[in-house]
């Protein structure tokens, strides 16, 4: 399967073959099977983004009792876990520095 090079944007859940269109954070390799896995992966944090827009309203929930904040949480490992195995050295470097992934799941 062939690879290509992309730009991700996690905080605007963005993947271009373009590093000129639009701000980026991670350089990464990626066939098109994977980016159809990341791009589902953003999909699902925009969904729970609204989940939990509408939960914010209920004060009387606390974060930690917060399934929805739950998934938030899992889904952005398994992003930056995505990243980190297709990522450039700088990816990977940026990802571990920052403890962004847990490096025990990271094939």
């Amino acid at each position: 399967m062939k690879k290509r090079t992309y730009y991700v944007s996690v905080q605007d859940g963005m993947i271009s073959q373009s590093g000129d269109a639009s701000p980026w954070e991670f350089e990464i390799t990626a066939s098109d099977e994977d980016v159809i896995i990341l791009r589902e992966y953003f999909d699902q944090m925009h969904s729970e983004d609204w989940s939990n827009f509408f939960r914010a309203h209920v004060p009387a929930v606390e974060y930690h009792y917060d399934s929805s904040n739950d998934k938030m949480d899992e889904l952005r490992k398994d992003i930056y876990s995505m990243l980190y195995r297709l990522g450039n050295e700088e990816t990977k470097s940026f990802i571990s520095e920052h403890g962004l992934a847990e490096m025990n799941s990271v094939d």
